[in-house]
């Protein structure tokens, strides 16, 4: 195959445009309600598994403030932009940059400037990145829910299981960068969105757990944040609960169980988290840790529990 050529370095005014919030132009933004709730902190997650981006060939990884965790899974914290939760239209700004390698390109794709335009269960996501020395802004993927609706919460919006596939465009960007042949409609992985709204105004949720029925855990050294847990000590198979205070309010808070995140919740309009998950029957016996960090402030607690199995 004839090698194309690749995408030019970014330096100068050039990576200062890739790296900044990526502007909605009349031409690509989705139409938001005339008073939008401002996205008040929040983060999307995406995972390449089971990919083109995920082939022994290619290398994905993140740059901060983006993050990868223990499952390989890319975590993009939200900056921006605004959401009308009824209808489940939105704009979500990215921090964090993606960075896509390729033995056989001449340099690195870098995608910054990321946005999510989300609209009844489908969307784009939007980057910016540099095309022959100049900044271009791309629609790389397309992105559809598969039916399933945003789950609406006092303070906080989340889309689950969004599909991402490559566009005409995002596929013509990534062949020529690369050499390789891409097409619309290769995955891109699957993502989950969660933002925070900063509404106060909404009554609470019903039958909201009890922080005060958690027996006290282990939580790690901090002025404000605090974990606890259900069960300081559990079989194998049972499912267990955490709970957290002293977040800020529709922060976005991500759960770790022994360092590997799996879950995120929304903090309520009085910094409380709380958030339910099984004890696998193949858990080993002794101590786990169960973390939880803010997302885009400082809190950060920890939760220890016993997993004893049946004498």
């Amino acid at each position: 195959m004839t090698k194309r050529p690749g995408v030019a370095v970014a330096a100068g005014g050039a990576l200062l445009a890739l790296l900044g919030p990526s502007p909605a132009t009349a031409q690509d933004a989705e139409p938001l309600p005339r008073e939008p709730r401002e996205i008040s902190g929040g983060y999307t997650s995406w995972t390449t598994d089971g990919t083109p981006l995920s082939d022994s060939a290619l290398s994905f990884d993140v740059a901060e403030p983006a993050v990868r965790d223990a499952a390989d899974r890319a975590w993009f914290p939200a900056t921006g932009g605004g959401t009308d939760p009824a209808s489940g239209t939105a704009r979500v700004e990215l921090a964090g940059t993606a960075r896509l390698t390729d033995a056989t390109a001449a340099a690195p794709l870098v995608l910054g400037g990321l946005r999510l335009d989300l609209r009844d269960g489908t969307g784009t996501l939007r980057t910016r990145t540099v095309t022959g020395g100049e900044v271009r802004e791309v629609a790389l993927a397309g992105l559809t829910s598969g039916g399933t609706a945003p789950a609406v919460r006092t303070s906080g919006v989340t889309w689950s299981g969004l599909d991402a596939a490559l566009t005409e465009e995002g596929a013509r960007l990534l062949s020529t960068w690369s050499g390789r042949e891409f097409a619309a409609g290769d995955g891109l992985g699957r993502l989950d969105v969660t933002v925070g709204t900063g509404d106060a105004t909404e009554a609470p949720a019903a039958a909201e757990p009890s922080l005060s029925d958690a027996p006290a855990g282990t939580p790690a050294p901090s002025a404000t944040v605090a974990a606890a847990l259900r069960h300081t000590t559990l079989a194998p198979g049972v499912e267990q609960e955490v709970t957290g205070t002293g977040f800020a309010p529709g922060e976005v808070v991500l759960v770790a169980i022994d360092a590997d995140t799996r879950y995120q919740t929304v903090a309520d309009t009085r910094g409380r988290v709380s958030r339910a998950f099984p004890v696998y029957a193949t858990a080993t016996e002794g101590a786990h840790t169960v973390e939880l960090t803010a997302v885009s402030g400082p809190g950060r607690a920890v939760a220890r529990f016993d997993v004893r199995t049946a004498d």
